[in-house]
This record gives structure tokens, C-alpha cells and sequence, in this order.
């Protein structure tokens, strides 16, 4: 634009070669020259700015166009994102449902474990109370059993004078003797 500007200021120093010439004075010029100058610019200037304009138009419309274009990919895109979204959530539902179950079977299986252990430990302790209450009913029968023995010997030994210490063998034996007989 400037060089345009620069020509225009510079036809208006060259000497006119006859009778036509510029006059790039606007105020000295007279309305023929005017009309003239504009004239001629709209008459060239009209294809000139309609081809311009006509260029911005269709830029425009292939701005718009290519934006619909991207707008309407981006929707398609937005609606597979919030169609996998959808289904994420799904899949993370049913994660935390199965978890949620898994934890409570996981509970009740350590649940019923601890208790199968508590009654087998019950079960034992019982066991060991019972064998050491049979242990200690038969450590005191054979206390009272060797007691009873000692009182009994102590008793005969003090009761018993060597004839009827005699006739008590003789007795048992003869008794034994009945029983081998029995048995063959």
C-alpha cells in the first residue's frame, strides 16, 4: 500500500508531457478530474472489492463449515466418551457390588472359621477336663482304695490270731481251687 502511495506522490513531481497529467492535489483538482479519479475506482475497484469480499465470504463459509465439521466430530466424540463413561460406571457398580459381596462372604466365612475354631478349642478343653477329672477320681480311688487296704491289713494283722489266719488261707485256697475247677 505504500508503494501505491509512493507512485501516486511521485507522478505528481514528473513534468506533464503535454496536456494530460496528474494532479494529486485534492483541493487544487476540479470536479470533472473528481469524477474522473472515482470513476474509475469504483469501475475497477468494484471487481477488485468484490472479489475481496467474495474471498472473506467464502473463507468465512469454510470456517463455518469446517467448525460444524469439528463440532460435530467433537459431539460424536463426547458421545462415545460418555457412552464408555456409562459404561465405566456400570462395570465399577458391579466391582463394588462384588466387592462389597466378596467382603461380606469373606466376613462370614472368618466368622464361621473362628467359631469351628472356638468350638473345637471348647470341645478340646472339655476333653481335658474330663480326662483330668477321670485322672484325679482315680488318683484319690486309688489313695482311698490303698487306705482301705492298709486299714484292712493293719486290722487282720491286729484281729487275727495265727489259727484263724490259718483257716483263712485254707478257706481261700480252697475257694481258688473251685474256681480252677470251674474254668477247666
Amino acid at each position: 500500500m505504500k508503494n501505491v502511495t509512493d507512485f501516486c506522490v511521485s507522478l505528481g513531481y514528473w513534468p506533464s508531457a503535454g496536456s494530460f497529467g496528474f494532479n494529486t492535489d485534492i483541493l487544487a483538482t476540479n470536479p470533472i478530474n473528481l469524477t474522473v479519479v472515482l470513476g474509475v475506482l469504483i469501475f475497477f475497484g468494484k471487481g477488485v472489492l468484490n472479489d475481496l469480499l467474495d474471498n472473506r465470504k467464502q473463507r468465512i463459509l469454510n470456517t463455518i463449515q469446517s467448525s460444524e465439521e469439528l463440532r460435530k466430530g467433537a459431539i460424536e466424540q463426547l458421545e462415545i466418551a460418555r457412552a464408555r463413561l456409562r459404561e465405566v460406571e456400570i462395570e465399577a457398580e458391579e466391582y463394588r457390588r462384588n466387592g462389597y459381596s466378596e467382603i461380606e462372604r469373606e466376613k462370614v466365612n472368618l466368622i464361621n472359621a473362628i467359631c469351628d475354631s472356638l468350638e473345637r478349642l471348647e470341645n478340646f478343653k472339655n476333653e481335658t477336663l474330663y480326662f483330668e477329672q477321670q485322672r484325679a477320681i482315680n488318683q484319690v480311688r486309688q489313695r482311698v482304695f490303698q487306705q482301705a487296704l492298709q486299714g484292712a491289713l493293719g486290722t487282720l494283722n491286729s484281729c487275727l490270731n495265727s489259727e484263724l489266719h490259718f483257716r483263712t488261707i485254707s478257706a481261700n485256697i480252697g475257694t481258688l481251687g473251685a474256681m480252677e475247677e470251674i474254668t477247666d
